[in-house]
C-alpha cells in the first residue's frame, strides 16, 4: 500500500495544470508545499532577499513569473504583493495592493489558476471579512463582503472547478463562482465583469489626465478601491454561526474536506472534521477531534490525515502544549489511527514519499507511516514549529521560530543542512518563520514575522533561496 501512495503522490506533483497553478493550500491536496516535484536545493544560498517591515503570517503562492506574498504592517495594514522570480538587483513589487483596497489584515495564502487570484481578510479581532478575486496583474475582478461577528477568513481559499471554497471563521465554510458575480442587479459572466472593470478604470484614467492638465498639483490618480465591486455568485454555505472555520478546506474530487475549531472564551463553533458533497455542501460524515485543527486536512489517495493542537500561533503559549495526528477514511470518515504528541501542531501535516511529516511547537518533526501511524523518526530543530513542512524528491523543509530554516532526509531523518536567516550575511533580518516555505522551480521561498517575540517590530525579510 506505502508504494501505491508515492506512486499516487508523484503523479499528483508532477501534473503539469498542478505545476503552472496553485490552486489550494501548499499547493497541493497532500498539503506538501511543492507542485511541481522539483528537488530543492542541495546546499543553501539566498538568491535575493526583499526586506520590509512588514510580517509574514501567510506562505507564499507562486503566480507565473512572479510570488504572492501577503504582509501585515503597523496597526495591521495589509498589503499583497507579487515579487519578481528573477528580480533585476535588489526586487521591487512588479505590484502591489494596500489601504484603501485593503481594509484589514491578510493572513490568507493566496489560491492561484486559471490567471486568477484569490484570497481572504480579515482576523479573529474583526467582525467581517472579504474575500477577493484579482487578475494576475493585480487588478481586482470580484469581491464578496461577509459582515457578522468573529467572521474572517484566515485560511487560504481552494479553487476547482471554476468554483471557489472558503472558511469564514464563524461563517462557516462558503462555495462561490469564480467566473460569474452580479453588479446592480444584474448577472456577468467572466467576460462581462472584465469589460465593466476595464471600462471603469480607463474612464477614472481619462479623469486623471484631465486633472492633470487643470492643475497637476491636486491631480489625484486612480486607485482600485474606486472600481466597481461585482459580487460573486455564491452556491451554497455550511455550518453558518455552528463552525468556527479559520483552517484551508481541502478540496478532492466532489468532497470538500472542513475543519472547525471550537473556542473555549466564545463558547461557539464545534471542534470536528467534515466532508461535504462539493456540489451543494451537504455533509457526507463528521468526526470529532480531541484538540483544534488549525491546519485543516490533507489528503492523500483515501486517507484523510488531521492534525491539531491546545495553543494556536501564540508563541507566548508554547509552554504545555499538547498535540494530536489522526487519519480516517475519505469515503466513510472512519477512524484509522490516532497518535499524541507532545507539543502543538498548528499547521497541516505533508504527505509524501509514504510518510506523514507533522512539525511540533516542542521543535519536533516526526515522520509518522500513513497507513499504520507508526513512527518512522524525529528530527530535533532545537525551536519550536508553527510552520509546515515543503516536501520533495527526498528531503523536507521546514522553518522554526528562530528563523532557521532545516533541510532534513525523509530517509532516516537526518539533517541535510541548516540556515539561519537572522545571522546569514545576505539577510541579517532574525523573525520567526509562521508561514511555511514552498517549494518551485527547486528554490525555496519563506519569509519572516515579528509581530511578537524576542524581534517584535524589527525589520523582517523574504528570501528566496537556491543552490550553492
Amino acid at each position: 500500500m506505502k508504494s501505491v501512495l508515492v506512486v499516487i503522490a508523484a503523479t499528483v506533483c508532477l501534473t503539469a495544470a498542478d505545476a503552472a497553478d496553485w490552486p489550494t493550500a501548499r499547493g497541493n491536496p497532500q498539503r506538501t508545499g511543492c507542485a511541481d516535484g522539483q528537488a530543492g536545493p542541495s546546499q543553501p544560498k539566498i538568491l535575493w532577499a526583499f526586506k520590509s517591515q512588514d510580517s509574514f503570517v501567510a506562505s507564499p503562492t507562486p503566480c507565473d513569473d512572479c510570488i504572492l506574498i501577503a504582509g501585515l504592517g503597523a496597526f495591521n495594514v495589509a498589503s499583497v504583493l507579487a515579487l519578481p522570480l528573477e528580480p533585476k538587483g535588489n526586487p521591487a513589487a512588479v505590484w502591489s495592493r494596500s489601504t484603501p483596497f485593503l481594509k484589514l489584515a491578510v493572513a490568507s495564502s493566496p489560491a492561484y489558476a486559471d490567471g486568477k487570484i484569490v484570497f481572504g481578510d480579515g482576523m479573529h479581532t474583526d467582525s467581517s471579512g472579504n474575500l477577493f478575486c484579482l487578475r494576475k496583474d493585480g487588478r481586482p475582478l470580484w469581491q464578496l463582503r461577509l459582515p457578522g461577528n468573529l467572521i474572517h477568513l484566515e485560511g487560504a481559499p481552494t479553487i476547482a472547478n471554476k468554483r471557489v471554497f472558503i472558511g469564514g471563521g464563524n461563517a462557516g465554510v462558503l462555495c462561490v463562482e469564480r467566473d460569474r458575480a452580479t453588479l446592480d442587479g444584474k448577472e456577468l459572466d467572466e467576460a462581462g465583469v472584465q469589460q465593466v472593470i476595464d471600462a471603469k478604470w480607463k474612464e477614472l484614467q481619462a479623469k486623471y489626465e484631465q486633472d492633470k492638465k487643470k492643475d497637476p498639483d491636486f491631480a489625484v490618480p486612480p486607485n482600485e478601491d474606486q472600481l466597481p465591486k461585482p459580487e460573486p455568485i455564491k452556491v451554497w454555505q455550511q455550518g453558518n454561526d455552528q463552525w468556527h472555520v479559520d483552517a484551508p478546506v481541502n478540496v478532492v474530487g466532489d468532497r470538500v474536506l472542513v475543519c472547525s475549531a471550537f473556542l473555549d472564551a466564545e463558547k461557539m463553533g464545534d471542534r470536528a472534521i467534515f466532508c461535504l458533497d462539493a456540489s451543494n455542501g451537504k455533509i457526507l460524515w463528521r468526526q470529532p477531534v480531541p484538540l483544534n485543527p488549525w491546519g485543516g486536512a490533507s489528503v492523500l489517495g483515501k486517507l484523510v490525515v488531521v492534525a491539531g493542537s491546545t495553543v494556536n500561533y501564540d508563541p507566548a503559549s508554547l509552554k504545555g502544549a499538547k498535540g494530536f495526528i489522526a487519519a480516517f477514511d475519505l469515503e466513510t470518515g472512519q477512524p484509522k489511527w490516532l497518535k499524541d504528541v507532545p507539543g502543538g501542531v498548528v499547521s497541516s501535516v505533508a504527505l509524501a514519499d509514504g510518510l506523514a511529516i507533522a512539525c511540533a511547537t516542542d521543535g519536533k518533526v516526526r515522520a509518522f507511516d500513513p497507513e499504520s501511524g507508526e513512527r518512522r523518526w524525529i528530527y530535533d530543530a532545537k525551536s519550536p514549529l508553527f510552520a509546515p513542512a515543503a516536501v520533495a524528491t527526498g528531503a523536507a523543509y521546514v522553518g522554526d521560530l528562530k528563523g532557521v530554516l532545516h533541510a532534513i532526509a525523509l530517509s532516516d531523518g537526518k539533517a541535510r543542512w541548516t540556515l539561519d536567516l537572522g545571522t546569514d550575511a545576505a539577510v541579517k533580518a532574525p523573525g520567526m518563520i509562521y508561514g511555511g516555505p514552498i517549494l518551485h522551480g527547486g528554490r525555496l521561498y519563506v519569509g519572516t514575522c515579528n509581530l511578537k517575540g524576542p524581534f517584535a517590530g524589527q525589520p523582517t525579510a523574504f528570501v528566496c533561496i537556491g543552490a550553492r
